[in-house]
């Protein structure tokens, strides 16, 4: 019998990623807990805490996630690219639905989690870390 990762090898892969991404951000989410609920603002602590976050992770995605084995260099810069859109996303998730709809910033970060999460698998499935046949497209 064939191994799930070559029958399903996409879904083997977003299920590394998920366990990649579920350590980084329960752990990330846990300290956004604390730091806003002693004294940050919930934006400044996405700000402070995203870049963390997302060097943590880019190890985790490159090695096991996707196993990548183009140039890193490259991979990192639009890595760098895929984080600053992402970050973009959450801060304006939690402008709107926070700021100016009311709701409870805890919550709306946890809906951020969810969408930028399952928006970065694909950016870096295609984008950040391609497989061999679009690496050649993708010469940022």
């Amino acid at each position: 019998m064939k191994s799930l990762s070559i029958q399903f090898p996409g879904l083997y892969q977003f299920v590394r990623y998920g366990l990649v991404g579920a350590i980084n951000n329960l752990l990330g989410y846990l300290i956004y807990l604390l730091v806003t609920f002693l004294w940050l603002d919930p934006k400044v602590a996405i700000t402070i805490f995203y870049p963390v976050g997302a060097i943590t992770a880019y190890f985790g995605h490159l090695k096991y996630s996707f196993s990548y084995a183009g140039k890193k260099r490259n991979a990192l810069m639009r890595y760098i690219i895929t984080y600053l859109f992402s970050y973009g996303v959450n801060y304006m998730l939690l402008f709107l639905l926070s700021d100016l709809l009311g709701f409870p910033h805890q919550a709306v970060q946890v809906l951020a989690i969810l969408v930028v999460g399952n928006l970065l698998f694909f950016m870096l499935k295609y984008f950040v870390f391609p497989t061999k046949e679009r690496r050649d497209d993708l010469r940022i």
